[in-house]
């Protein structure tokens, strides 16, 4: 399989021409490592190759019957949250470089089922804690669209790695905006699944369940189609929905009918928006509007401020138990030293926290999930803007230091960790680019469980508004 082949194919078209026997799994693998080969160390979006464990798995004979959509695809897992046995999940962390699992996480084990194949292993902030991919362990991801700019984070690897298309889709995992963030950063579509529709097992939750795995893409089917493979709920799991009755894939390009969508131009925890995010939303609602959606502006209501400390308390109290879980496991505190400075200012503030404040903080997040449920009760989808401003440059948001970190990230992601806290489904679809030709996300929420809805509504903006055909500079 040439380059060329191989960069028009999505996953799912991959698997095709594999299925039809016109090329071999091992052939792609080969088209995919050379891929990463000749354009990672330009962005250095993975950090851990697994070749020879690939080659062993695509050489294998398939299985008889139905083998899913995916099968024989190569793809990529984010080095935080999924377990694959044998291999260290580093977590973009000193702390945890020689941390190997003993088994694989419940997602690994159905993307196996399914027939990807997994040959490396993409970059991210330490623990995941930055909308920016600038770990100190490994060194920054940069955005195959400015070189000098961020790809985003926590996916920022996985996000990258598409764009430049080493894989056409790869892991990926949002527990404030890190599937969403990176994708409009990149140029990609990135959907949030509902709460509960994707199992962390073994372990119980991330980040008091605002957190969810899932995949950033280039093409909408893709996206439903992995999503398929991982709907299973598992045993003991704390949330978890039923498989959806029609696959996700079927989803897509289906009529949606008209939709009652709601747009603002809001930044919902900072200021105001930069203006090309603004403008791009006031364009994509008339695009909507032309699709024959019934659109109207409106504000989302509920007390943003208690939102934002919500989560604040939450995410660090969940960082700490984290942290103590790990020193338990190796029977030695933690040192200052094996953490970024970040990183352990929030260690430190998470073990301030003490139980009532924690409930307490829970208990604002789901306020605040019934104030946004309402206001869905009178809208199918509410579209706004994914970031605050086009991806910013390599460093920028720790340039200040500490003192106003906060409003330097969330003028950056204003917008996206609002629906980590409600549990609803969430989609950055590449509909604008900036004047300097910078990808602008514009983001899509959906009702709780409501994926499908999603899925026609983006199928639906794919075919009205490609972008498949626009490619980074790198690409080529």
């Amino acid at each position: 399989m040439n380059s060329s082949d191989y960069l028009a194919q999505d996953a799912v078209g991959l698997a095709s021409l594999i299925a039809a026997r016109e090329v071999s799994a091992a052939e792609v693998l080969e088209s995919a490592l050379e891929r990463t080969a000749a354009v990672n160390p330009k962005l250095n979006a993975v950090t851990l190759l697994l070749a020879d464990q690939a080659r062993e798995t695509a050489r294998a004979p398939p299985p008889e019957g139905d083998k899913g959509p995916l099968w024989g695809a190569p793809y990529l897992l984010k080095d935080l949250g999924a377990q694959m046995a044998g291999v260290t999940t580093n977590a973009g962390s000193r702390l945890m470089s020689e941390t190997r699992a003993d088994a694989d996480s419940a997602i690994v084990s159905a993307y196996r089922r399914g027939g990807l194949i997994i040959f490396g292993k993409t970059n991210t902030p330490e623990l995941g804690l930055e909308p920016v991919t600038e770990p100190e362990l490994f060194g920054p991801t940069l955005n195959p669209w400015d070189l000098e700019r961020t790809a985003g984070g926590s996916s920022g690897g996985a996000a990258a790695a598409v764009a430049a298309g080493m894989v056409p889709a790869a892991h990926a995992s949002d527990g404030g905006g890190s599937i969403r963030i990176p994708a409009a950063c990149c140029g990609l579509f990135g959907l949030k699944p509902s709460r509960g529709r994707v199992s962390f097992a073994p372990i119980d939750e991330g980040w008091g369940g605002f957190s969810i795995q899932h995949a950033v893409t280039r093409s909408v089917r893709d996206s439903a189609a992995l999503l398929d493979m991982v709907s299973r709920p598992q045993p003991g799991d704390p949330y978890w929905l039923e498989p959806p009755a029609t696959p996700f894939l079927d989803e897509v390009g289906m009529d949606p009918g008209p939709l009652r969508i709601a747009f603002t131009t809001a930044a919902l925890a900072a200021e105001s928006l930069e203006p090309e995010c603004a403008a791009a939303v006031v364009e994509t609602a008339r695009l909507c509007e032309t699709l024959g959606h019934r659109v109207e502006e409106a504000s989302l209501p509920g007390d943003m401020a208690a939102m934002v400390d919500a989560a604040g308390v939450v995410v660090a109290a969940s960082v700490a138990a984290a942290l103590d879980g790990e020193a338990a496991r190796r029977r030695r505190p933690i040192a200052e030293t094996e953490l970024e400075a970040a990183t352990w200012a929030l260690y430190q503030r998470g073990l301030t926290i003490g139980g009532s404040t924690y409930i307490q903080a829970l208990r604002a997040a789901h306020a605040f999930g019934r104030t946004v449920a309402a206001f869905f009760e009178r809208y199918d989808v509410l579209l706004l803007s994914t970031l605050g401003s086009p991806p910013i440059r390599i460093g920028a948001l720790r340039a200040g230091g500490v003192n106003d970190y906060a409003s330097r990230l969330f003028a950056f992601m204003p917008n996206t960790q609002a629906f980590n806290l409600t549990g609803q489904p969430a989609m950055s679809v590449p509909l604008a680019w900036s004047p300097g030709g910078l990808p602008l996300g514009l983001q899509f929420v959906g009702r709780a469980a409501g994926e499908a809805t999603l899925f026609r509504l983006a199928g639906q903006l794919e075919q009205a508004r490609p972008w498949a055909g626009r490619r980074p500079p790198l690409f080529s």
